[in-house]
């Protein structure tokens, strides 16, 4: 009796829910074949209860693993799949399936799709395994957010279920179906039984280890990794030496990383930035550089004057790159000309495009979202440390069009989808290209499909010349279009001189505005423009003239001249570069109450770095032992309390009285945050505990 209520093993016999999990099946799979006359139960000795003898379920154990390995392993290669002549996949998606099935038709090696974002990844991803498989497909994903959009694009039935909407496979009766591992929702038998399994890293080879353990080594013949430059961590490594005769394939718009490893795989096929914005399947994109004839500024206690061509040299040395960062007249252009370049993108279109803008840090970040408040925008930031409530909330602000600029803090990364997204403002130094490239990424996704002449398919980064961000973007532009094996050697070169640069830094750090460099004002007279598709390249105009019209299937070249597509292109970018600098007005009133806020708020970072200074942890009494009128305060909260008490003081004013401060005072009071600071440091250090 108590062996049939706890399903255990013995033995010779088992229950039928031990007899099921000692088989692989369900317990109503094993009455059916019962029922089928595969299978009889039998009563044991001295016990009216049934059960099923061991010896019996043996064969029909090795014969159903049997069959679950051919029917899972063979759909891939029996089944008949309209792939490489489709014309309703994409260029690219045609292209990678051939390159990797010749690739792994003569090499067992790791290959790597190198494809830009919003080219259709998710497609190849479903397509790559029919004809290259031989066995079950593991898809993995670096994070939630991208294992929930292959899952669905996976799953037979679904909407957005891609086979499907593609006419890849005539029926689908019999699958292809997916598992996906999602914490205790999900067990082996869903997977047994599927052909994909979809999961993120995390799940998959966390340190508790749920899920490797329960794959024998063949069980997957082919891994499909998403965001594939990540391949090198040591949990991914883990899971290729699991699976060691797998046919792994790699799939990312970066294939290098920014701290000089190389990415693992041999890169099979490449579709071009370059052609997939002449196709629209990404946004175009212009690179806007705001550019002072004259700038001004203290470095050191010497005041300093100079001209553009002196800021082009200087921009090379870190601490001038770090000033132009933090500084507010630098970060005020900025805004300006990315305010003036999403509103140009409206009245075009009719649509509603939105900024994201990249920082250096959480306090920086609050400094550019009052900048776009002043401006009459709305803004929000947003960071990994926020509380999870209130990012889902500013997510969905980004995602309900309720706001028009979103300031992030190395977040909205890999496997963010928001087409609205069309202005890139970099407040920050990119010192290594993946990061960069990654971050442009974010505004390369179309509003409107396949349509490369629509403005509303049109995008721009915005920056600093001093910042020297447009080094960068020259080097994504040759990434691109230049011998890929060449540039990907110096490009490992330079990001090992990049590793742990301190302007890479971002997150919760304190830190100070009050830097060696401040900046009094610039003038700015001009931009600097350039196209991605630069009318004046001729790799772009032969990619142009090597494409085939649409619908016709002959290349521009037969009926086009050079100089025709050159003026054609010229034309075109001349519509989405025109414009000068602008000032956007900002109101007394707007000044003002940006000043106080930015007042309120800053305290906590400049409390969390005197803190960092003393050595004190944030939540210890340290301070309320010296200071007796923060009596019972944690650390952070007296610190807080005393730097807004000398805001107060420098005011001249008691509590809740600031409102009645002029912008003068508060913009005063801001300005000396750092080093209100300071005095509230060396009071604490000066008094006895």
């Amino acid at each position: 009796m108590l062996d049939m209520v706890n399903n255990s093993i013995d033995k010779d016999y088992l229950t039928i829910q031990g007899a099921a999990r000692y088989v692989g099946v369900s317990a109503q799979t094993l009455r059916r074949w019962d029922a089928e006359g595969k299978l009889k139960s039998v009563r044991r000795p001295g016990n009216d209860y049934r059960y099923y003898k061991r010896s019996d379920l043996e064969p029909l154990k090795l014969e159903y693993q049997r069959a679950e390995q051919i029917n899972s392993g063979r759909f891939f290669a029996t089944q008949t799949a309209n792939i490489e002549n489709n014309n309703r996949l994409r260029e690219p998606q045609r292209e990678a399936h051939k390159a990797v099935r010749l690739h792994f038709a003569q090499k067992r090696t790791s290959a790597i799709i190198q494809i830009p974002v919003g080219c259709g990844k998710t497609g190849i991803i479903a397509t790559l395994p029919f004809g290259v498989s031989a066995g079950r497909v593991l898809v993995i994903a670096p994070n939630t957010t991208i294992r929930k959009g292959i899952a669905d694009a996976l799953e037979a039935g679904h909407p957005k279920f891609f086979l499907g909407k593609t006419e890849v496979l005539a029926s689908f009766a019999a699958g292809p179906f997916a598992a996906v591992l999602d914490g205790p929702q999900a067990n082996i038998h869903d997977c047994t039984e599927s052909q994909y399994v979809v999961t993120n890293i995390q799940q998959l080879a966390s340190s508790a280890d749920r899920w490797l353990p329960q794959f024998p080594p063949n069980f997957f013949d082919m891994i499909l990794v998403d965001e594939g430059h990540h391949n090198v961590a040591e949990s991914w490594r883990k899971v290729f030496e699991r699976f060691p005769e797998a046919k792994v394939v790699s799939l990312t718009a970066t294939p290098f990383r920014s701290d000089g490893q190389k990415v693992t795989g041999e890169v099979v096929y490449r579709y071009p930035y370059a052609k997939a914005m002449l196709s629209g399947y990404i946004k175009q994109i212009h690179s806007i550089n705001v550019a002072p004839s004259e700038i001004y500024f203290t470095y050191r206690g010497e005041e300093q004057r100079h001209t553009l061509d002196e800021v082009m040299e200087l921009r090379e040395e870190a601490w001038f790159r770090k000033g132009v960062a933090l500084a507010p007249e630098c970060n005020v252009s900025i805004v300006d000309a990315s305010i003036q370049r999403m509103r140009e993108l409206r009245a075009k279109t009719g649509q509603r495009q939105q900024i994201i803008a990249a920082a250096c840090s959480i306090d920086h970040a609050r400094q550019i979202r009052t900048l776009y408040e002043q401006r009459g925008l709305k803004a929000r930031e947003i960071y990994s440390e926020m509380d999870p409530d209130k990012r889902d909330r500013v997510l969905h602000e980004l995602e309900s069009m309720q706001i028009d600029c979103i300031v992030q803090v190395q977040m909205l990364g890999e496997g963010f989808d928001h087409p609205p997204l069309a202005v890139a403002a970099v407040f920050r130094p990119f010192r290594s290209l993946s990061p960069y490239v990654q971050f442009v990424g974010r505004i390369m996704r179309v509003m409107i499909q396949d349509d490369s002449a629509n403005p509303a398919n049109h995008g721009y980064v915005i920056s600093h010349v001093g910042l020297n961000n447009d080094a960068n973007w020259r080097d994504f532009r040759e990434f691109d279009l230049e011998d890929q094996q060449i540039f990907r050697e110096w490009l490992e070169s330079q990001s090992e001189q990049a590793v742990n640069t301190t302007e890479e830094a971002g997150g919760g750090q304190p830190r100070r505005f009050d830097n060696e460099m401040f900046v009094h004002g610039e003038i700015i007279s001009e931009f600097v423009r350039q196209s991605f598709l630069d009318p004046n390249d001729d790799r772009i105009i032969d990619k142009i003239l090597d494409a085939v019209v649409p619908g016709v299937g002959i290349p521009f070249r037969s009926f086009m001249s050079r100089e025709q597509a050159k003026e054609m292109l010229k034309k075109a970018q001349q519509q989405m570069l025109s414009g000068t600098p602008s000032k956007v007005p900002v109101s007394p009133q707007r000044r003002r109450q940006a000043a106080r806020k930015r007042v309120a708020d800053r305290p906590r970072s400049v409390a969390a770095r005197v803190l960092k200074d003393l050595g004190f942890a944030v939540t210890g009494y340290d301070v309320s032992k010296r200071i007796k009128t923060v009596s019972g305060a944690q650390n952070l909260q007296a610190v807080i309390r005393l730097i807004h008490r000398e805001i107060n003081a420098q005011l001249g004013i008691k509590n809740a009285q600031r409102n009645t401060a002029t912008t003068a005072q508060m913009e005063a009071a801001k300005d000396d945050l750092d080093a209100i600071g300071d005095a509230v440091r060396e009071m604490i250090k000066s008094a006895k505990a």
